[in-house]
């Protein structure tokens, strides 16, 4: 008997290559693109932007779905769902975009107002009328999924409006919704007044229901009413519900949730992340002719003006630059760093200070530090094809992308022990000679150090170098693995009738 084939209506606040502000925009294309190669009939709803360019991705109206009605407290909202499909895949995805001037037509950033760097203020309204267009889909179309699939706090407030206001329409007792937790440090927090907007039941308006710290609450919603809840790695699903400063407030509803809490590794785009095809690098290179890859690290050095050394270790470093991601530690040892045969290059932005204190290390260590202070994908490639080392000492990390890329570049990790680098990392035993990476545990320069000198001895023994180099090459990280464990967590929650 053929595997069940699910309809999934996958609910998301970005998916590349409309926009993007995160990696939340690369998994809601990449996963529901493998489910439907899979054979899954999925169809995403995201917010149309005013960045979304309707006659490039051709989107067009749907007749059923245009002028739609619904009320924000008093308010009468007026919007439409567009429709277009995943652009450039072989099996067709279908997006519905919400189209409503007021609320996203007529603003180009996604959460946050360019002029003051703010959220916008009426982010509440915003995402509970992409809530609330949701239903209005289902019922106009009258497509019933078998699992709305939804995201982060965005789409908090879908699994409570199933279980409460619509939970008396014809059919919508045959679906069930998942729901994902990308980063749990955003939860969509308002004035405790913006519960009255929602149209939910009074009762959930209580420190019981969807109020937390007395801030009505978009992830806890979620994390309340939805059948499951994921998250993008097993160590980070259970640091949420275990560790206060991870759990971010909602350690205790996780904790009660346990029973329902899932954690699968993202995975990566094997046809843009491969250096076997990557247009980015200078030359392509696989396990099989590793030494191709030295004329990347060549290319890297001469980019950045230090002199080509084949024996000194290049260290990569590709990140926001924020204390979360372990910025911090980075800054306090890297004076020590150096002092030692090293050459180090930074890519990414953030926190003032840290631009300040990497621009000044540039400028007096121009033979082994530099940095690139902003956002250059070309670049991004390079570092991975040419480093040696990369380093990713996160506070916390849900799942983290780099350290897969790297891994499969031939590019040998050092991480803090945490979330999804715990779960892709495999940390170098040198009795055995196996591991893929080098890991510390504690938060603390001083360990990130102890670890760093580790690795940079091992790397003077070039045999077990490349062994650690080629086992974290054959790591599977691709979306195809990600989406079947999908597909057995839909099976789960449909089975748990």
């Amino acid at each position: 008997m053929a595997a069940k084939k699910y309809k999934i209506l996958f609910v998301t606040s970005e998916v590349v290559p409309f926009v993007k502000t995160g990696g939340l925009a690369d998994v809601s294309a990449a996963l529901p693109q493998m489910l439907a190669e899979l054979g899954h009939e999925v169809r995403i709803v995201v917010p149309k932007y005013g960045a979304v360019d309707d006659r490039k991705f051709k989107i067009h109206e749907v007749v059923r779905l245009k002028d739609l009605q619904i009320n924000i407290g008093k308010k009468e909202v007026i919007f439409s769902l567009k429709s277009c499909f995943l652009p450039g895949q072989r099996v067709r995805v279908q997006i519905y975009f919400l189209d409503n001037q007021e609320y996203f037509g007529s603003r180009n950033s996604l959460y946050t107002d360019p002029m003051s760097g703010k959220d916008y203020s009426d982010n509440d309204e915003r995402f509970i009328l992409l809530n609330r267009s949701v239903f209005e889909l289902i019922l106009k179309l009258g497509w019933i999924p078998d699992i709305i699939h939804c995201n982060d706090w965005q789409c908090g407030l879908i699994p409570a409006y199933l279980k409460t206001v619509y939970k008396d329409e014809e059919n919508f007792d045959k679906f069930k919704t998942l729901f994902t937790i990308h980063n749990l440090a955003y939860q969509g927090e308002f004035p405790k007044s913006s519960f009255k907007k929602t149209g939910l039941p009074d009762e959930l308006n209580s420190a019981k229901g969807i109020i937390n710290k007395n801030k009505f609450n978009f992830m806890k919603s979620g994390l309340l009413h939805a059948d499951v809840i994921n998250t993008v790695s097993k160590t980070y699903a259970d640091e949420i519900r275990m560790d206060n400063s991870i759990g971010a407030g909602l350690k205790e509803v996780l904790a009660k949730r346990k029973n329902d809490l899932y954690g699968i590794i993202n995975g990566i785009d094997t046809k843009v992340w491969n250096p076997e095809k990557d247009k980015h690098l200078t030359k392509k290179y696989s396990a099989k002719n590793l030494q191709f890859k030295m004329m990347n690290k060549q290319a890297l050095a001469e980019r950045f003006g230090f002199e080509f050394q084949e024996e000194t270790p290049v260290i990569g470093l590709i990140s926001r630059l924020f204390d979360s991601k372990g910025i911090d530690l980075v800054q306090k040892i890297l004076p020590q760093l150096m002092k030692m045969d090293i050459q180090m290059i930074v890519l990414g932005t953030g926190e003032k200070k840290y631009h300040t204190f990497f621009d000044e290390m540039a400028r007096k260590h121009p033979d082994k530090f530099a940095c690139y202070l902003g956002f250059n994908d070309d670049l991004a490639h390079l570092i991975e094809g040419g480093a040696d080392i990369f380093f990713m000492p996160s506070k916390y990390e849900p799942c983290g992308l780099n350290q897969m890329y790297s891994l499969k570049y031939g590019t040998v990790p050092i991480v803090r022990e945490t979330g999804g680098l715990a779960d892709t990392v495999i940390k170098f035993n040198e009795k055995k000679k196996e591991g893929t990476g080098f890991v510390f545990k504690k938060y603390d320069a001083k360990e990130f150090l102890a670890e760093i000198k580790r690795a940079l001895k091992v790397y003077e023994d070039k045999e077990t170098w490349e062994k650690i180099v080629k086992a974290g090459m054959k790591s599977d990280f691709s979306w195809h693995s990600s989406a079947k464990k999908y597909i057995e967590l839909y099976k789960t929650i449909l089975s748990n009738n």
